[in-house]
């Protein structure tokens, strides 16, 4: 058998059937608080589970998660709380009443949101007994939805009172289900919290429609945006426990450490919150979006049709909570019905939030449903947003919402380097399609890859440039050192990187591409360190009395008497071309090499000597006999017993 799970939510005008018709197809009431009973309409979120098996193929099951809304104008907040993670709306319209306020403006959220599959449920026809006047209403229908998403979707005459057409509405969900594709499991769960409680013995329980990816008991999350961090005690899915929960699914979690809603005396979890896992990060309080005003509205005269102008502080309804913000217009021009704009949220606190996610935006007063939109970048920066790189990542994101290479692209030519395996995390793509798109732009010669870390092509091209002319720079001014220190090539390059690390990975790839690392300098691998002219003729003089006797050269002193001689000496020294076997005396490096070899040769031979016995062995004085061999005890090579030394 196969099972697949799925979120349907109702929609439609207040008192038009909406939980009778959930009552009637599932057997359960919705309508679970007294208020709601005693009003006889649904004030907030209600839920039930249906079970379908698919009209051609019994083995095919759904499991239908549906969230009662509210229709009520005073309840809108509600109802968008429970549409953010849905896979299919069922529409509810009166045949008396037919298509009214409520229902276009659920239509619009369902729009903005990003919904795509309806069913609509044409209620009451019991109170229209003349074929005609129902298909006048159908008709009617069909018209409202002709230029939106839904314009193909069935409609089901139906009746609670007779039970007409309650089979048929059944068979038009499965058949539109066969054509949904299933909740995507990209790796990343998410919970938005809708209701949160306590129960004693147990502690605070939180309940939510699960997306993204799987979920399972004894599992280490966090609740965002405080990123409180917990543990999965148990889970439930349509009051059965379950070891883990998949996407698509309704679902109760019992998480301690948690001290349940702010409003019953707890630490603060409340609608809105996000139960995830550690590794997505935290929120943001700045959202760059792009933001859209339904061309429907050039219709009506409501206040939703007004202009969203630059600066207006809003209502933004994102998953199952709502905070506010302030709109920041990228362009500050106003946003008319029909216009699609770029723009930042800049919210009054935190918000965990992925790019790819769609939003709601409402007046402040909660009357009016103004704009949708979707997310661009989760976490964007207010100093740089009118910035010609943020506006080319928004617009090219803008363009392609639903591409992750677009995504990927747009944050390379942005920030030119990212590291691999932080990039997109806070977004709707799996790794799968980072990682396909990562290694389409390497191929195509626009990404280079170096370990963890991503880099736009075109921006490291020019960073090694840059690091290459400094060294080359350095080899020009000072050619008697080694190279260019790394320090100093930090300091040129540092103010280019987006993070300080990258600095590592600029001298690893330098080091590939003919620069090599000499201690703590960096120089291309050609490069030979060479007395400038004004030294050369002081070091000619030194490597003359160096080698005019190798074993008994002339004291550092006499060598070096002056501050042109001294420097050359040093260049000599730091480029090993000569040793400092002590303080007043140097040798060649060649000297150096050949007197050790007839050290150890003698003492193999003989097993020991002393200096005087060596001395005559090598053919020098003692003035360069016992430093030396006083450097080879140092370096482990000889030892001393008494007067003699031995080969360690």
């Amino acid at each position: 058998m196969s099972v697949q799970h799925f979120i349907l939510a109702t929609a439609g005008h207040v008192d038009h059937g909406k939980s009778a018709i959930v009552k009637a197809l599932t057997g359960t009431d919705p309508d679970r608080l007294p208020e709601e009973k005693a009003r006889g309409i649904t004030i907030d979120l209600g839920f039930a589970h249906l079970e379908l098996k698919a009209p051609d193929d019994a083995s095919r099951v759904f499991h239908v998660g549906i969230v009662d809304v509210p229709g009520h104008e005073d309840f809108v907040k509600n109802m968008v709380a429970g549409v953010g993670s849905i896979d299919l709306a069922l529409f509810i319209v009166a045949a008396d009443d037919g298509w009214m306020p409520q229902t276009e403006e659920h239509l619009q959220i369902l729009t903005y949101l990003g919904i795509r599959r309806a069913v609509v449920a044409l209620t009451k026809i019991d109170l229209i007994p003349g074929e005609d006047e129902r298909l006048a209403v159908i008709a009617h229908i069909h018209e409202k939805l002709r230029e939106s998403p839904f314009a193909e979707a069935p409609i089901a005459p139906t009746s609670v009172i007779t039970g007409t057409g309650l089979s048929d509405l059944k068979t038009a969900l499965a058949r539109v289900l066969m054509e949904t594709p299933p909740p995507r499991d990209i790796g990343k769960p998410r919970l938005p919290v809708d209701r949160v409680f306590i129960l004693r013995g147990i502690g605070t329980v939180v309940t939510g429609t699960l997306s993204g990816g799987n979920l399972r008991r004894g599992q280490a999350v966090v609740v965002q945006p405080a990123s409180h961090a917990t543990k999965i005690r148990s889970v439930q899915s349509h009051n059965r426990d379950v070891e883990t929960i998949v996407p698509g699914t309704r679902t109760a979690l019992n998480l301690p450490d948690l001290g349940g809603h702010a409003e019953q005396g707890g630490t603060g979890i409340q609608r809105g919150h996000v139960v995830t896992l550690p590794e997505f990060g935290g929120a943001s309080d700045t959202l760059g979006v792009a933001l859209e005003k339904s061309a429907r509205l050039q219709e009506t005269k409501s206040g939703a049709a007004r202009p969203l102008k630059d600066g207006t502080i809003v209502r933004v309804h994102h998953g199952s909570g709502s905070f506010s913000a302030r709109v920041a217009l990228l362009d500050h021009e106003p946003v008319m019905p029909g216009q699609r704009v770029l723009a930042q949220l800049r919210c009054e606190s935190p918000v965990f939030a992925f790019a790819g996610d769609h939003f709601i935006v409402r007046d402040w007063s909660e009357q009016w449903t103004l704009a949708g939109g979707v997310i661009l970048d989760p976490d964007a920066t207010r100093r740089h947003f009118r910035s010609p790189a943020q506006r080319s990542l928004l617009e090219q994101r803008a363009q392609a919402p639903e591409s992750a290479c677009s995504f990927v692209r747009s944050q390379l030519t942005r920030d030119g380097a990212t590291r691999r395996s932080r990039l997109l995390i806070k977004s709707r793509f799996s790794t799968a399609e980072i990682v396909e798109s990562l290694s389409g732009l390497i191929t195509k010669g626009t990404a280079v890859s170096m370990g963890d870390w991503i880099m736009e092509a075109a921006w490291w091209q020019t960073l090694r440039k840059r690091a290459g002319e400094a060294i080359d720079a350095e080899h020009r001014q000072r050619p008697q050192l080694v190279g260019l220190p790394l320090s100093e090539l930090r300091r040129v390059i540092e103010p280019s990187l987006p993070v300080p690390e990258l600095f590592d990975a600029l001298v690893g790839d330098l080091t590939q591409n003919g620069f090599a690392q000499a201690a703590t300098a960096i120089r291309r691998a050609s490069h030979r360190p060479a007395l400038p002219p004004n030294l050369q003729a002081a070091g000619t003089k030194l490597r003359a009395g160096l080698s005019a006797k190798p074993f008994e050269p002339p004291s550092r002193k006499e060598l070096a008497p002056d501050a042109m001689a001294q420097q050359a000496l040093r260049f000599l020294l730091e480029t090993g071309e000569a040793v400092e076997i002590g303080e007043e005396v140097v040798l060649l490096t060649d000297a150096y090499g050949r007197a050790t070899e007839i050290i150890r040769q003698f003492l193999r031979s003989r097993g020991s000597g002393t200096v005087s016995e060596i001395r005559q062995a090598i053919g020098a004085s003692r003035r360069i006999v016992v430093p030396l061999l006083e450097r080879l005890d140092r370096e482990g090579m000889t030892r001393r017993e008494g007067d003699k030394r031995v080969l360690r």
